[in-house]
């Protein structure tokens, strides 16, 4: 489908206007430049709160096992591998999808792998590295291609619609709109919008609703600026601080919008090199490691996967089989960003469903990606201007963006069980998993199940039995360490 901002692909008359113009594409893809930058623009403020999160996640201590670097130092490494895996991405694979520290692998890093049997951060990273290798392997040799194109194009588009209730539903909750209370998600703080910081979220909310249906240029980076100006006010003037389960329930989540200091400031690059590539073996097993590797990569490979269907259906980019463009350049680049992200100290860099946001605001070409990254670059000597920016002006974004992405549910058959079946728990899995990977894995799980009910078992592709094989280890991979007696 296309994006807001999208103009009518060109006529066989139009040509290119300059050097730029032809290396990225961009008049072919029916984009200007302008949009490019204003698509790149905003996918750095939907996924810039990964330079807090990261630090806060990695800074961890455990038993006195030290992080790698203090939360500066880990927030200047973060910035600098996404901004130059972002880069790398527009310039080789030419397509609009931003690479940061991905939150799912940091978080196993920070409060499951450190402190196993003595595991370092450095040892993590180790296993991260190692992840990132195989996966490159897996791309160089063809095969995780070919896993992505024997995925039926019914679920293709599952997985693009289920991406975006997901990103939908992780706006509302990082601003707090919903929240977990007396049922397992409700309205708000006790049934009720309470508190400044949601009635920022809400002018960020409907006025990228006005911008768009009045076709105005520019409306999610605009709502993202005017929502973050009227948070910084609000903050003036009321003094709401940061938010807290117990203590300011209403107080603003991520950060808080105000200037401390300097706007500006050199960064340090301590966590680079900071790794240990089989420190892990001496510490918990080969089995142990064999085991904490597949999980790692299991993850990052059919993460990205969605990302990038995602991404490519919501910028008319895909072609009939539902493939995007420069697909392996795409996968090399996404498994160099596992390896970089380990090797930087940052955790693995892996592909961003919020580069959606980007394509909502025009972006079709690797342009964005590069104005991304080095948007990225710069806010390692910005830092305290880039974190001013609360969930609450940047997620109305996702929001907007989650229905973009919604709209393609009608190029699913839901009068065919064969096909509705298995799109209908791909979708619903991923937001109520909070997981692309599961709801990838269902997805998987259950077109097997009623291929085979309906005795077609030899229609599905043989990548197709690897792939469920593997989610059903991946799903069950807790009992099956217990069998094993690993901890």
């Amino acid at each position: 489908m296309s994006a807001p901002t999208t103009s009518p692909r060109p006529s066989a008359a139009s040509a290119p206007t300059g050097a730029l113009d032809r290396f990225f594409h961009i008049t072919e893809r029916g984009s200007t430049v302008a949009r490019e930058v204003r698509g790149g623009l905003v996918t750095f403020f939907t996924m810039s709160y990964i330079l807090v999160l990261n630090p806060l996640i990695l800074s961890t201590p455990h038993d006195g096992i030290a992080p790698l670097g203090t939360t500066e130092q880990i927030a200047a490494g973060t910035a600098f591998v996404a901004g130059i895996m972002t880069i790398l991405m527009g310039l080789v694979a030419n397509f609009p999808m931003a690479l940061a520290a991905g939150l799912g692998i940091n978080a196993m890093i920070a409060y499951t792998l450190v402190g196993m049997n003595g595991m370092t951060y450095a040892d993590a990273m180790g296993l991260v590295v190692i992840e990132g290798i195989i996966i490159l392997v897996l791309v160089l040799t063809g095969f995780r291609e070919a896993v992505f194109k024997a995925v039926p194009a019914h679920l293709k588009t599952a997985i693009s619609v289920g991406i975006g209730l997901f990103i939908a539903l992780i706006g509302l909750v990082d601003a707090k709109v919903v929240r977990a209370g007396g049922t397992p998600l409700e309205l708000g703080l006790g049934g009720s919008l309470q508190g400044w910081p949601v009635l920022v979220f809400l002018f960020g909310l409907f006025l990228i609703l006005v911008l768009h249906v009045r076709k105005v240029k520019g409306a999610i980076l605009i709502g993202i600026i005017a929502s973050t100006i009227l948070a910084a006010v609000v903050e003036a003037v009321a003094h709401l601080g940061a938010f807290d389960a117990e203590a300011n329930p209403t107080g603003w989540s991520l950060s808080v919008p105000a200037l401390e200091g300097s706007p500006v400031g050199m960064p340090s690059l301590a966590t680079l090199g900071h790794f240990s590539l089989l420190g892990s073996i001496e510490k918990v097993g080969i089995v142990s490691v064999v085991l904490l590797v597949f999980s790692l990569m299991l993850a990052d490979f059919f993460d990205t996967m969605g990302t990038m269907v995602a991404i490519g259906a919501e910028g008319n980019l895909l072609d009939e089989k539902g493939n995007p463009p420069r697909t392996r350049e795409i996968l090399v680049v996404d498994s160099v960003a596992a390896i970089a992200g380990g090797m930087g100290g940052v955790s693995s860099n892996t592909s961003y469903v919020e580069s959606a946001a980007g394509v909502g605001e025009g972006a079709r070409t690797g342009l964005a990606s590069v104005v991304t990254g080095l948007a990225f670059l710069a806010s390692m000597f910005i830092a305290p201007i880039v974190s001013m920016v609360p969930y609450e002006a940047a997620t109305p974004a996702l929001v907007v963006v989650g229905f973009l992405m919604m709209t393609q549910v009608t190029d699913i058959d839901w009068k065919s069980s064969e096909v509705a079946l298995p799109a209908f728990v791909t979708i619903i899995m991923m937001p109520f998993s909070y997981s692309i990977t599961n709801g990838i894995g269902a997805g998987f799980v259950a077109y097997l199940v009623v291929q085979l009910a309906r005795g077609k078992a030899k229609s599905v592709h043989p990548l197709m039995w690897l792939a469920c094989v593997l989610f059903v280890i991946y799903f069950t991979l807790t009992p099956i360490k217990a069998i094993l007696g690993i901890a």
